[in-house]
């Protein structure tokens, strides 16, 4: 995998809301996921990729399976390998 464009940050020293997110993401894959670290440069952006998976995750009528493809389908935009 290639160098990203934009360098993601040092997940053991962020801080405020993306240490939440470096956090839940250590404790939920046990490693923090780049593309937030990346996200973490602009706050306004971190926020609305937050929102964009929890209304995603609030929606009743989409199948818990089909939330997880569409997380998978994303994460592999992101070049994230499962």
């Amino acid at each position: 995998m290639s160098e990203p464009r934009i360098a993601p940050l040092d997940p053991d020293t962020v801080d405020g809301e993306l240490k939440t997110v470096v956090e839940n993401n250590r404790k939920m894959f046990g490693k923090p996921l780049q593309p937030y670290l990346v996200y973490g440069r602009s706050p306004a952006v971190l926020r609305g990729a937050s929102a964009m998976w929890a209304a995603t995750h609030s929606f009743k009528r989409i199948d818990p399976k089909l939330r997880s493809l569409l997380n998978r389908r994303v994460a592999s935009w992101n070049g994230c390998e499962f």
